[in-house]
């Protein structure tokens, strides 16, 4: 497979993970949680798919398009390892993380951090949404929507 076709394979799953998703994020109190916030496409469709809802987006700096960057208040910049360890208790009814490279050796510095920040910025009950595996005991493992490739995104309920 070529690297656009993979490519526009990982975004679709990221899109369709996050529209199955809705339902399960619906009702439960806290914010939505965006590491990574690169040129804003998630972010803009998290806003799309939870209005109303307060969305804090983090990044070590903005990149994003002006019309999908969070206002001040929302935006974190900085090294998500240090700066996302603020945010440890805040409740997020949900957590989405793609930040991972493609190159084995920098997710696996990425992977010494990113699932416990995942697992403490979720309230019991919320969800996290990452393209790299979370493995932690508190992070039970939900099954991917139909038609996306298992391994190519990750989908897990805080207990």
């Amino acid at each position: 497979m070529s690297r656009l076709d993979s490519f526009i394979r990982r975004l679709t799953a990221q899109r369709d993970i996050l529209n199955a998703i809705v339902e399960l994020v619906d009702g439960r109190e806290g914010p939505v949680l965006e590491f990574g916030l690169g040129n804003g496409r998630t972010y803009d469709h998290l806003r799309e798919q939870f209005p109303g809802r307060r969305i804090i987006a983090f990044d070590r700096e903005v990149r994003s398009y002006s019309s999908s960057t969070p206002p001040a208040e929302n935006m974190v910049t900085g090294d998500i390892s240090q700066s996302g360890q603020d945010f440890v208790g805040i409740g997020a009814a949900l957590a989405h993380a793609d930040i991972g490279t493609g190159h084995d050796d920098i997710d696996a510095i990425t992977l010494t951090w990113l699932p416990q920040l995942m697992e403490g910025v979720l309230a019991p009950g919320g969800i996290a949404v990452s393209g790299l595996p979370l493995e932690r005991d508190a992070l039970e493992p939900l099954s991917l929507p139909p038609g996306i490739k298992e391994g190519r995104y990750f989908i897990y309920r805080r207990r």
